[in-house]
This record gives structure tokens, C-alpha cells and sequence, in this order.
């Protein structure tokens, strides 16, 4: 098998690196787009990503690598079998990395159901598609936005829901599809649909550095793995084996990190005073800084991780508003995020949701005095 590239030689591009990372962390967070000129390291970091990513624990004879862990997640075929009284054993294989073809279909990609099959002898069979060999692992698409926009909106509609559903003349089958979605495109060629592009989760817009030391340090790595890609790989084994594991520890704790109405509140002033169409940005923030938090290890967001969030989430939903350009900073959202507190503490009267806010907060005190309201 060759060797892959290491995620950890990959020179710059930071907020590439953290979305990927952080989808990594949560793969619920919906995908990321990444958009730039050719030969800026787009499909050698997804590809390398996959390959540090921590082994995952499945069914073993299940063609889906169902979680064994998860039962509401299973395949028909492991319900079935479960229900039966068969036992499902367990192993663990390494995450998988599949790579879209341009040129897919809607069937090459959700799969399709044998109805000839079923209807001569009775017998319902699934021809899995490309979702489930992704399951729990990484789908790459290069050139997205070449894609048929339906292919992309059935991708985007299963990584959302985390499961296929194919239905076919009264017959179905599911299967879960949860799995680390990353797009790459060059505008050059062309853009997505506003529709398609709003339903990616996170966006980065990467360029060639111009750092003269940075390029001579590009090259100089790119070389040593050309001339000896197993000793390359060994010099930075430790750095991958340490992120590898930062990544499967902010796994188990991303769902334990909290937050307060305070944050929540925040984060919708912040998309509203950006004039952000629809809803799914504020849900996006709130995802990506719950993970951010975890890959630090902390187990409460901070304003920076709204802000680092925003960073990634916004660039590709702002139309109007202060942020003309396609590339917003973290230190303008920090400063944005100070406007917005600093607004809000100068109010002579407090905000409807200022107001339910303490009246939740005094009812919970007031619950937790109680010891008949306690544990």
C-alpha cells in the first residue's frame, strides 16, 4: 500500500487543517468545502486525514461496519439478525477513505434494491452504493461543483441524517452513512449553487503561500518524501500518533462539553448583525465550537471558540452586511463579538431574552436549593 502524505508536514493552511480536524472531532457537524487554486495541498490533507484518523469498532461481518455500540444505527441487516438471536461480533478496522467519481450517479451512490430479484423469488437484496462503504470513515469529492447538483443534494441529505434510506416499490432498506464529508473545488472552473453551497457546513478559501521560507520548507518536505516516502513517514509518525490521539480523546468528550444561554445568545447576534440567511449557521457555530472546545479538552465553549467557529462557518452564507469579502478573520469576529457585549451591557433595558434568561436561571437556583428537586 503507498504511503500517504502526513497530515502534520502539511505546510500552513491552518484554517484548512482546523476544519477538517474538527469535522474529524464531530463528523455530525456536516462537512467542509474547500476552495482554491490548484496545487495548494486540497486532496493530499483529506487524503491524510483518513489516514490518521483512529481505528473504529464495527460489526464484523456487517458490510456497513455498523457501530456495535449504537443498536439505533444499525443496518436492516443487523436488526434482522439481532432480533433473531444471532450474536454480532465485533473487530475493528481502520477508517476508510472513498473517493466520489465525478462522473457518479444517483444509484452508484445511495445504492439500489434487486426488485426482479424480489418479486421472482421472494427475496430482497441491496446493492450497497458508495454511502456505505464511506460509513464511519472519509467521503472525498474532488471538483464538487462539477457534480450533478442532484448527486450533491443526496450527499448532503444523507450526511445530515446519518442514514440511506432506499425505497423502492414497497421495499426499503437502511443503513446508516455517517461519515466525514469533504468537498473540493477550484472557482475557476465554476461555482456551486447558492443552495448547495449554504448546505456545507463549514468553507475554507485557501491560496498559495507566498512566504518565501514557507515555499522553500514546502519543497524541501515534498522532496524527502519522493526520495524515501517509508523514512519520511517515520519522522513523523510521533507527531501524527499525538494527533491521532487528541482526536479520538475530543471524540469522547465532545458531547459533554457545555454551554449557556449566554453563548447561545451570542452566536445569534452574531449571525443576525452579519444578515445571515437562515438558521443552519447558528447550529453550525455551536457545533464547530463544542468541538474546538473538546480537541482542546475543555469542557465549556469560549467566545474564541465562537469566534474560530464563525471563521469557518460564514464565509459562504455573508451577502450583505460589514463583510464584503469572502474571507473573515478571527480577529474581526473577536472584535465583532466585543461590539455585540458591549452593546448589550450599555442597554438600559434588558432584552425579552435577557429577561427570560434570568428567569430560567433563577428558577434553576431555586430548584437546586431544593433537596427534593436535587439528584
Amino acid at each position: 500500500m503507498p504511503k500517504i502524505f502526513p497530515f502534520t508536514a502539511i505546510v500552513g493552511q491552518e484554517s484548512m487543517r482546523r476544519a477538517l480536524v474538527l469535522n474529524a472531532v464531530n463528523p455530525r457537524i456536516g462537512g467542509v468545502l474547500i476552495r482554491g487554486e490548484r496545487g495548494t495541498a486540497k486532496s493530499t490533507a483529506a487524503r491524510a486525514l483518513a489516514a490518521l484518523l483512529p481505528q473504529v469498532k464495527v460489526v464484523s461481518s456487517c458490510r456497513f461496519g455498523c457501530d456495535p455500540e449504537s443498536p439505533q444505527t444499525w443496518c436492516t441487516e443487523c436488526r434482522e439478525r439481532a432480533s433473531s438471536g444471532e450474536p454480532l461480533p465485533e473487530t475493528v478496522r481502520a477508517t476508510s477513505f472513498v473517493n466520489l467519481p465525478v462522473s457518479a450517479t444517483e444509484d452508484r451512490v445511495v445504492g439500489t434494491l434487486d426488485i426482479e430479484r424480489a418479486i421472482q423469488k421472494g427475496e430482497r437484496h441491496f446493492e450497497a452504493g458508495v454511502l456505505a462503504a464511506a460509513n464511519r470513515g472519509l467521503l472525498y469529492i474532488d471538483e464538487v461543483n462539477l457534480l450533478d447538483d442532484h448527486v450533491v443534494d443526496v450527499l448532503l441529505d444523507s450526511a445530515a441524517m446519518g442514514m440511506n434510506i432506499v425505497e423502492r416499490e414497497g421495499i426499503s432498506f437502511t443503513h446508516p452513512a455517517r461519515f466525514i464529508l469533504v468537498g473540493t473545488m477550484n472557482p475557476e472552473e465554476g461555482d456551486l449553487r447558492p443552495q448547495l453551497l449554504d448546505r456545507f457546513a463549514l468553507s475554507v478559501e485557501i491560496r498559495g503561500i507566498h512566504d518565501t521560507r514557507q515555499r522553500v520548507t514546502i519543497m524541501e518536505r515534498n522532496l524527502s518524501f519522493e526520495a524515501d516516502a517509508e523514512a519520511f513517514c517515520d519522522h513523523w509518525q510521533p507527531r501524527e500518533l499525538e494527533l491521532s490521539h487528541q482526536i479520538e480523546e475530543a471524540r469522547r468528550l465532545v458531547e459533554h462539553v457545555t454551554y449557556t444561554r449566554r453563548d447561545l445568545l451570542l452566536i445569534a447576534d452574531l449571525t443576525s448583525s452579519l444578515s445571515v440567511d437562515g438558521h443552519r449557521a447558528d447550529l453550525v457555530i455551536l457545533k464547530t465550537a463544542r468541538a474546538h472546545a473538546a480537541f482542546e479538552g475543555r469542557t465549556a465553549i469560549t467566545e474564541r471558540d465562537i469566534a474560530l467557529a464563525a471563521e469557518l462557518a460564514l464565509p459562504h452564507r455573508i451577502k450583505r452586511g460589514i463583510f464584503q469579502q469572502s474571507e473573515v478573520s478571527v480577529e474581526d469576529l473577536q472584535e465583532r463579538i466585543a461590539q455585540l457585549q458591549k452593546q448589550k451591557t450599555g442597554q438600559t433595558q434588558p432584552s425579552p431574552l435577557d429577561e427570560e434568561q434570568q428567569n430560567e436561571e433563577a428558577s434553576e437556583q431555586k430548584k437546586n436549593s431544593n433537596p427534593l428537586m436535587q439528584g
